[in-house]
């Protein structure tokens, strides 16, 4: 769950509503990525794992709101994580495979020494390098890895523009609120879009936070950005 603040509000942005704009962002991009259909899927569809959490979240008790993405117990963020490419693989083997890359990718960044128990990470990480090493059988190495990288990139500009961050930088590309530099889409202007709930208030129990949510109303968040002179 992503968490925006509106006014004395909260847009309740979905992971999978924040993954769209991902894939909106792969199918504009230029130069088009290939498998460009395979390649868009995986890009929308990377937090499929996170589809039934979102759907009823987990109450932060301090905030009064849904954890956030960044707030969810380890335990949780590997369950969900362990399933996302599972739940791409009925509709493309390309696009689970690059969802199980995006996953490992994450968890490569963290610091085990810091855990007080590295071994569900380090299980996780060998489960899924094997479940690559099936999945990428006579596959091009080195454009999963571009891909990959693509992948990376489309996460980070879509929760940039989702939680408004600005002058954030990934992969030689600086988001700022109205434009991306240097500018990666083959048309002047892009427009892109995503739905939240906006919830009023803080909530006591996780029911009183799933009834609120469901009562909330929805909102749709447009995204407008071009090229700079």
């Amino acid at each position: 769950m992503l968490l925006r603040p509106d006014g004395d509000a909260t847009i309740c942005i979905g992971q999978p509503a924040h993954a769209f704009v991902s894939g909106q962002l792969a199918a504009a991009w230029q130069p088009r990525p290939e498998p460009f259909e395979e390649v868009v899927l995986a890009a929308t569809q990377h937090d499929a794992g996170m589809a039934d959490w979102d759907a009823a979240p987990e109450l932060n008790p301090e905030t009064g709101l849904p954890q956030s993405f960044m707030e969810m117990s380890l335990d949780t963020h590997l369950r969900l994580w362990t399933h996302a490419p599972h739940r791409v693989l009925p509709q493309s083997r390309y696009a689970a495979l690059l969802v199980s890359m995006h996953g490992t990718a994450l968890y490569e960044m963290r610091d085990l020494s810091r855990l007080d128990d590295p071994m569900p990470v380090t299980r996780y990480l060998d489960e899924q390098r094997e479940l690559q090493r099936r999945l990428a059988a006579g596959l091009d190495q080195e454009q999963l890895r571009r891909n990959q990288q693509l992948i990376w990139a489309w996460d980070f500009l879509s929760l940039g523009l989702c939680l408004r961050w600005d002058d954030a930088t990934v992969n030689d590309l600086t988001l700022y609120s109205d434009t991306i530099e240097p500018w990666p889409f083959a048309s002047d202007a892009v427009r892109l879009h995503t739905d939240g709930r906006r919830l009023e208030g803080r909530c006591e129990t996780a029911e009183s936070l799933h009834a609120a949510l469901d009562a909330a109303p929805w909102v749709t968040l447009e995204f407008d950005l071009s090229r700079r002179p």
